[in-house]
């Protein structure tokens, strides 16, 4: 392991690779029991469902792992297992099998765009200052879905978003978790997230917040494989198809760039023009997990950005991955004990990684409006917009606006006009009615 993963070279060890991979899996568990919840409003087989999200993200998180070496999981992907349900299947009218179908294609196209270095060259050719504000606005992204799954905020017919009953036990069992990671992290203790989401865990059961399941071991049936292969490719011979494929496509595209930037730069990983090592076998596993989620029916898998909470624990090698990626296979079997770690328990350690994140805005150029107020709007996008495709393409078109208003126009990248223009396309919903 030492060789394969090279642990000494990148800094790291076994046990620190270890906790991390444990940590990054018990932030992301809650993909087990949310995606086959949302998959089942769109006639997705519960039991079907459930073994296939588990498959997935143990194959493709072990695949990004042995591959790249680089400690990022991937699972289907919130926000786009929404599309499948309600999108594709409750408004548009497909079957769930024709909306797998959508999200195969879309991941055979980008996995064309892979093999032919275009989603590479566009990712090399945002500029270092946007590429920054991805990650300082992922971080904040982190930090928001931490605190209201915490319920510090909840939503607000006034004020969009406020403050929550703080008195409210499970608002106190998260607040309770935030306090104590934060003070193993202060007095340098190893493992501090993991420590942290295990102690507020055992809270929650000591207060009867969380329950111990009445069997710790489930076996798959024969129904559970109800949704591998379940693919209506016919579904590609409809027009309207399309401008499905391509919102999935843009969604999945930016996705997953902006986080492999946010977790790159919070381990190290940034050249400092800005550019990753391996790219290329990143992007091509993200690609190819897109399609694997169609083929099983577990909606698109891809890149997590909770990858980030394996990187916050010192997680630097593959080998984190592919401890992540052994759990989720192992949760086949233990899913009822994967459940009993309740959303407040990993709360806290979404927040510090948001905070941990958020230290590279000291490195954006605030002072030249050009590069500036396109980085403000990207980090302030994501947050507010609860999208990360949302917020980079935001900041790809108010960079591109600002360099042509300045007659600046040959410091963009002609790739980035192109990304831009795409962008706007699909922020102003045109694709529906340029594809009809």
């Amino acid at each position: 392991m030492e060789r394969f993963f090279r642990l000494k070279e990148m800094g790291t060890d076994l046990r620190t690779e270890i906790l991390a991979g444990i940590v990054t899996f018990m932030t992301m568990a809650y993909i087990l029991f949310v995606n086959p919840l949302i998959l089942s409003e769109a006639g997705v087989p519960r039991e079907g469902a459930v073994l296939a999200t588990a498959i997935g993200a143990g194959l493709m998180t072990i695949a990004m792992g042995l591959v790249t070496n680089y400690p990022l999981a991937l699972a289907s992907g919130m926000g786009l297992n929404a599309v499948v349900a309600y999108g594709l299947v409750m408004t548009a009218g497909f079957t769930w099998q024709q909306a797998m179908a959508v999200i195969f294609v879309e991941g055979l196209i980008i996995t064309l765009l892979v093999l032919t270095n275009v989603r590479e060259a566009v990712m090399n050719a945002i500029p270092i200052n946007l590429k920054r504000a991805i990650g300082v606005g992922i971080g904040l992204f982190i930090a928001f879905i931490g605190l209201r799954n915490a319920g510090v905020v909840v939503a607000s017919d006034a004020t969009l978003v406020t403050l929550g009953d703080l008195t409210d036990p499970k608002v106190l069992l998260a607040l309770f978790g935030l306090v104590i990671t934060l003070l193993l992290m202060v007095r340098g203790v190893r493992g501090a997230l993991l420590l942290g989401i295990l102690a507020t865990t055992a809270a929650a059961l000591l207060t009867g917040q969380a329950q111990l399941p009445d069997a710790w071991i489930s076996l798959p049936t024969a129904a559970s494989f109800s949704t591998i292969g379940a693919l209506d490719l016919s579904v590609v011979l409809q027009v309207s198809a399309w401008s499905w494929v391509f919102a999935l496509l843009m969604t999945d595209f930016f996705d997953t760039m902006g986080t492999v930037v946010a977790v790159g730069s919070e381990a190290g990983f940034l050249r400092p023009d800005g550019t990753i090592p391996r790219l290329k076998q990143v992007l091509l596993i993200d690609s190819l997990a897109a399609m694997a989620g169609g083929f099983l029916g577990a909606s698109s898998i891809t890149t997590y950005i909770e990858s980030a909470s394996g990187v916050g624990e010192g997680g630097r090698t593959g080998l984190a991955s592919v401890v992540t990626g052994l759990l989720f296979l192992l949760s086949i079997f233990l899913a009822p004990a994967v459940g009993v770690v309740p959303a407040q328990a990993t709360a806290p350690a979404l927040i510090i990684v948001g905070f941990l994140m958020m230290t590279v805005v000291r490195e954006i150029d605030f002072g030249d409006l050009d590069e500036g107020l396109p980085a403000f709007v990207t980090l302030l996008g994501m947050p507010l917009t609860y999208s990360i495709s949302t917020g980079i393409g935001l900041g790809f078109v108010t960079y591109c606006l600002l360099k042509l208003f300045r007659g600046k126009v040959r410091e963009v990248h002609p790739l980035l006009w192109v990304v831009a223009v795409l962008f706007a396309l699909d922020l102003f919903n045109l694709w529906e009615r340029i594809l009809g």
